[in-house]
């Protein structure tokens, strides 16, 4: 694995110039907030790119400190000089429904058997959290949008 590593920073550096950053990987993670451990999915993700793990364990947890509970994306951008950029976005929408009707799991057969139900003051809620990762800036819309989901998940959604 290592080789296959120096060679896309090999490739990726050949074209630009001296000193210059070049993108070699974007990763997601998918990471419960403020428990990042070196061990496996971090670990073989970041290490053959030969990050630091350990460091950005560290930074995960700290900038994820306040979300505990959730799992929190992050999307790290890989950079030739073994240097990475990570930016955290909000937990998935149904990681936040099932949290907010205290349930497990969704609906196997969401059009047939309902598992919980959800008001709209919830959705307003969550909504709220999701905003900035949703491609609206309305609020109405962005309940619309959770809305949509939470049906799709077998619960029922009380407007």
């Amino acid at each position: 694995m290592a080789t296959k590593t120096k060679d896309k920073a090999t490739l990726a550096t050949k074209g630009a110039p001296k000193g210059q950053k070049v993108l070699v990987a974007t990763l997601t993670l998918y990471l419960e907030a403020g428990k990042a451990t070196p061990a496996p999915p971090v670990g073989p993700a970041l290490g053959q790119y030969g990050l630091n793990i350990a460091e950005f364990c560290k930074n995960y947890n700290a900038q994820t400190a306040k979300m505990q509970g959730y799992i929190v994306p992050a999307i790290v951008y890989v950079y030739s000089d073994r240097t990475y950029k990570f930016i955290t976005k909000t937990p998935p929408t149904s990681s936040l429904l099932l949290k907010a009707l205290n349930i497990e799991s969704g609906s196997p057969q969401p059009n047939k058997t309902k598992v919980g139900k959800i008001t709209k003051d919830k959705l307003l809620e969550i909504a709220k959290i999701k905003l900035p990762d949703l491609n609206t800036r309305n609020l109405e819309t962005a309940v619309k949008i959770i809305a949509g989901q939470a049906k799709n998940m077998g619960i029922e959604v009380e407007l």
